[in-house]
């Protein structure tokens, strides 16, 4: 029971449960206001939604061709636990990295808060929580892989960008 046990405490503790849990939780606030996605399409609420939806698809697209031109993806390392994006041999800082340190975490973000501005609710703002937690933690494991892949450079990065929104966090 003790190795089960230990397993469950590893895998809580994994980047994978991160992913699972921002995944379930956005994927949630999708289907929970799913129905409310075009209602009163002129109000506020719902400008801001797409704005921030719009915005999440654009950082998404955008930060992964950033990756894949200036990152310079190798396949040939090998480590199963990365996708082959994850594979970087540059430190990127051109476009949106040169201001937010984690452009497709924070397309997730938007994502996730754009979802729960089409019907707020209790719910919804739980459901957001624990997307931005998760996100955040996963943020903060990568950083400290980063910083291990790309040591001092990736350090000094850190202090001259913000992890989400430009200029405040």
């Amino acid at each position: 029971m003790t190795g089960l046990s230990d397993k469950m405490t590893q895998f809580a503790h994994s980047i994978r449960f991160r992913l699972v849990l921002w995944f379930t939780a956005i994927l949630a606030l999708i289907l929970l206001n799913l129905e409310f996605w075009f209602h009163q399409p002129f109000s506020v609420r719902q400008i801001l939604s797409w704005l921030l939806l719009l915005l999440s698809l654009f950082l998404a697209v955008h930060g992964f061709t950033l990756l894949r031109r200036i990152g310079k993806p190798d396949a040939s390392i090998d480590d199963p636990a990365l996708l082959n994006i994850e594979k970087t041999t540059r430190l990127v800082k051109a476009g949106a990295y040169r201001y937010i340190r984690h452009p497709l975490y924070a397309s997730l973000l938007y994502l996730a808060w754009g979802a729960f501005l089409k019907h707020p609710s209790l719910v919804g703002a739980g459901l957001g929580m624990i997307a931005t937690l998760a996100l955040y933690a996963t943020s903060r494991m990568e950083e400290a892989e980063n910083t291990g892949h790309f040591g001092a450079e990736y350090a000094e990065y850190i202090q001259q960008t913000k992890m989400f929104i430009p200029y405040v966090f």
